[in-house]
């Protein structure tokens, strides 16, 4: 690399540092952080998931305890221990430089893998005439929401927390109008957890604001493509 392309990558990186350093005090950052690791994109489908079985009073009541854990694991194993094993695999093969996908071609594969993760576990779902509509909805909108991150990722880098929240605040929202039992607080939570995390995500990330709305608002529409299909 010759001084001329060292000094522009410095200058793109320190303007990058500048554009989205938020002054902050320590503990706004060290909560910032929690709060981007609890509401990782990786967790988001189990939170949405136990809220449907547990939380909601009337979606899944048919169902036994032992039925909904037996159908929470299905969701945990699907849409979070198999993506993360992918992309820990590919860590430790050395084929991406860390499990945090910073750029967007170390996000090619492991985007691609959780398309079959997730298509696989709505697919299956789909054919139980007992499951609700609603979390057929939302595995229909996880499927396309990743779909839609791969091929974002192409062109730009997209916030995958924005995506996430976007997706869950739209499925929480149509849950709270259409479905009897729910409650107006769900919404509001769901709208609050997405504030959150956008903030925290402006905070310590290296996403942009745009890049964070925009995964939001990605979100919010595949979810709601999701609804409409079914």
């Amino acid at each position: 690399m010759n001084p001329g392309e060292s000094m522009v990558q410095e200058f793109d990186h320190e303007s990058a540092d500048h554009r989205n350093h938020i002054p902050a005090s320590k503990m706004v950052r060290l909560s910032a952080q929690f709060f981007s690791f609890i509401f990782h994109p990786l967790f988001i489908p189990v939170y949405i998931a136990w809220f449907m079985l547990f939380a909601h009073p009337l979606l899944f009541a048919g169902f036994s305890d032992p039925g909904k854990m037996k159908f929470l694991g299905i969701i945990i194993v699907n849409l979070t221990f198999f993506p993360a094993i992918t992309v820990f695999l590919l860590w430790r093969l050395k084929l991406i430089s860390t499990i945090y996908l910073t750029t967007q071609k170390e996000r090619i594969i492991p985007y691609a893998a959780a398309m079959i993760f997730y298509f696989w576990c709505w697919y299956v779902v789909w054919h139980f005439s007992e499951v609700p509509v609603a979390m057929k909805q939302f595995l229909l909108g996880s499927f396309i929401t990743i779909i839609a991150a791969w091929m974002i990722n192409i062109y730009s880098k997209i916030s995958m927390h924005g995506l996430a929240v976007g997706a869950m605040a739209t499925l929480v929202i149509n849950i709270s109008l259409e479905y009897e039992g729910a409650s107006g607080l769900y919404s509001m939570a769901a709208l609050l957890i997405s504030g959150i995390v956008g903030t925290s995500r402006l905070l310590v990330s290296d996403h942009d604001p745009r890049e964070i709305y925009a995964g939001f608002v990605a979100g919010a529409f595949c979810q709601v493509l999701a609804i409409w299909l079914s």
